[in-house]
């Protein structure tokens, strides 16, 4: 039975140096929205990596980037949290931020009216971490510190689980040697077709190893977490070397009511592949929906394949499906947009937050 997952990933903290012809400075201001005034302390960071800064007393922010595009994300607690799109051509402008405090009692009654579940953990608790932290390797070595901010509410009339959280969660990844703040904004489980759907913003931070032989132990463990990965794939695409990476694509089409690969010859071809060098971005547009993707420098987890006695057993098998007739743009650095136009099944639903490692992460 196929589990589809859409995550929104962001991640935060951790001091990086980068060349001036790898780098761009990004600066900005952070205020109140019903009040105009600076907002001192509010936490600015770069999905997906491990760069983050914090406003000072007028509300400026200065950070610094490696090439590539981001979704730039401010928070700050009893705010909603706000978002934009940027790359290196904002590098010249200031980036201002609003923010608007939360309608706490709005939110109170929408959530009420859902009908939480008073053991919610004792009841779905290890539901939730196999769907959300994962089931593998590394996820036996994870542990949200705490997890009692979690509320879980059950609607039989959708057959739906809903979990939410306060305030954001504090996830120790002992595997990757990483600490993450989640701030999730959802998780949902459609029970009647078995969908998963998370939202949130992780902020990550980089674990002290206490040893050379921990810190050789981390790199090894992200950097088998990376290969293979969504983030590996989109690096490939837009280097064109999807193949010397070892990722091969396939259409995926319905023939007589059943799912068929179809091979392809010519891989960037198929995908329509078109480089815009003034803007360093790359646009992919399939000519079918589903995209079939085969990494073939590694097997799927043992774990793996007794849920799934189905699948390949030589090569880690995933599908990329897309919104008809849609698009997505790949930056140089692997984050695409828009990323709620495609989903993701099979294999790389199997990786969850537990094998996650960040977008400036390089192995």
């Amino acid at each position: 039975m196929r589990t589809i997952f859409f995550t929104l990933l962001l991640s935060f903290v951790s001091i990086i140096s980068f060349s001036q012809s790898t780098s761009f400075y990004l600066t900005g201001k952070v205020i109140n929205a019903e009040t105009k005034q600076p907002m001192l302390g509010a936490s600015v960071f770069a999905e997906n990596t491990t760069l983050g800064t914090a406003t000072d007393a007028e509300g400026n922010f200065k950070l610094q980037l490696p090439n590539g595009g981001y979704q730039l994300v401010v928070t700050f607690t009893g705010f909603n949290t706000e978002s934009k799109r940027i790359n290196a051509a904002d590098a010249n402008s200031s980036i201002g931020f609003e923010l608007r405090q939360k309608e706490k009692e709005m939110e109170a009654v929408a959530v009420v009216s859902t009908g939480e579940v008073k053991d919610g953990w004792d009841k779905y608790g290890r539901f939730f971490i196999e769907q959300f932290i994962g089931k593998t390797n590394n996820s036996s070595n994870c542990i949200i510190k705490n997890k009692e901010i979690l509320k879980f509410y059950f609607s039989k009339k959708r057959n739906r689980l809903k979990v939410k959280a306060a305030e954001p969660l504090i996830i120790e990844n002992k595997s990757l040697g990483y600490n993450i703040k989640y701030a999730l904004d959802s998780f949902t489980h459609e029970y009647a077709s078995q969908v998963s759907l998370y939202t949130g913003n992780p902020l990550f931070e980089e674990m002290t190893p206490t040893s050379p032989e921990q810190a050789a132990k981390w790199k090894k463990a992200r950097d088998e977490a990376y290969k293979g990965s969504v983030l590996h794939f989109m690096r490939s695409v837009y280097n064109k070397q999807m193949k010397e990476e070892g990722f091969e694509i396939q259409y995926i089409v319905s023939i007589n009511g059943k799912d068929s690969a179809l091979k392809l010859k010519n891989f960037y071809g198929a995908l329509n592949f078109l480089k815009d060098d003034s803007l360093q971005t790359v646009e992919i547009k399939p000519n079918q929906n589903q995209v079939g993707v085969l990494y073939t420098k590694a097997k799927p987890a043992a774990a793996y394949l007794t849920e799934n006695e189905k699948e390949p057993t030589d090569f880690q098998f995933s599908i990329l499906t897309f919104l008809p007739g849609h698009s997505i743009t790949i930056e140089q650095n692997g984050y695409f947009f828009e990323q709620n136009e495609i989903t993701t099944s099979e294999y790389w639903t199997w990786e969850r937050v537990a094998d996650l490692v960040p977008y400036d992460y390089v192995p």
